[in-house]
């Protein structure tokens, strides 16, 4: 083996050229931590908010973001201690806050978001399995809201209160993420079946019960791609390994669609995407289970 002479303080020591692999390997690990999705994926989030607030010409968005995210933390930080956590930057409450404040109206009370968010940490923290939600808290948060306030969703965050070329700058950031975290499979697996779905029920005679062009229109086709570049790929909410993934996609997709045709409105997105989420932790907790036999 090649021996090379390293310098430190207290002299001149020689390694071996593995030694020095290894701590160049740390060295970029400790690099990689520096990038991670979630600290990504909140300055793309607050980007976006910038952007749609000064578009829009509006204050009330970023305030009740702002109370979003706020209420996210406090709560976030009371659980860790209450839970006897180790207490460390609070980005997944962040991220959450930033996700309700970008879905909900900003028209709505102030003390609904705070609610709204709440409710959403809670998930986070009890509905469990394995250490890990069960559900996308944003997801579970903001389908409370609808069930108890029925409070609007415009899904602004998805510039649906922008001209329609602004699509373009969602594709941009969603795909950046998407990379990030590894879920194109998932990503292209609900856009594709969504899409094709509404292809088929746009070419069938004598449909009335759902209106396909909804699917193109603004702020159906805005909510789609938000949902899917920035809830979809919560890591710990939805599968790792690309078949999963695929499955996963599609199951969302399908229960959408089905709510949305029977129900209407835009709660449909995040049904399925709790429904998926629900199908993630059963399977996550049969496989395991299957293991141990």
């Amino acid at each position: 083996m090649e021996n090379n002479i390293l310098s430190t303080p207290k002299g001149s020591v020689t390694v071996g050229e593995s030694e020095i692999r290894s701590n160049r390997h740390q060295t970029k690990q400790k690099g990689i931590k520096l990038k991670k999705p979630k600290s990504i994926l909140i300055a793309i989030l607050l980007i976006i908010m910038g952007i749609t607030a000064i578009g829009s010409g509006g204050k009330e968005g970023i305030l009740n973001t702002s109370v979003a995210v706020l209420a996210a933390v406090i709560v976030d930080l009371i659980l860790a201690v209450i839970l006897k956590h180790k207490i460390k930057v609070p980005d997944g409450a962040i991220l959450t806050g930033l996700i309700i404040g970008l879905v909900l109206s900003s028209s709505i009370p102030f003390y609904q978001t705070a609610i709204t968010a709440t409710v959403a940490i809670l998930s986070k923290h009890f509905l469990k399995i394995k250490k890990k939600p069960i559900f996308n808290p944003a997801a579970f948060g903001l389908y409370f809201a609808i069930l108890i306030f029925s409070s609007g969703q415009s899904w602004w965050g998805g510039f649906s209160l922008l001209p329609s070329w602004c699509i373009v700058l969602l594709l941009i950031s969603g795909y950046l993420i998407t990379e990030k975290v590894n879920k194109f499979p998932q990503v292209f697996a609900f856009l594709g079946t969504y899409f094709l779905i509404y292809l088929i029920l746009a070419l069938t005679p004598y449909n009335n019960t759902v209106d396909a062009l909804d699917a193109l229109r603004n702020p159906y086709i805005n909510s789609v791609l938000f949902l899917a570049f920035f809830m979809l790929t919560d890591p710990p909410t939805s599968p790792a390994k690309y078949k999963d993934q695929v499955w996963f996609g599609i199951i969302v997709a399908v229960v959408s669609i089905i709510d949305f045709a029977l129900f209407q409105g835009l709660a449909y997105l995040l049904v399925g995407l709790l429904f998926g989420n629900a199908w993630k932790a059963w399977q996550s907790n049969w496989k395991a289970k299957g293991s141990r036999n």
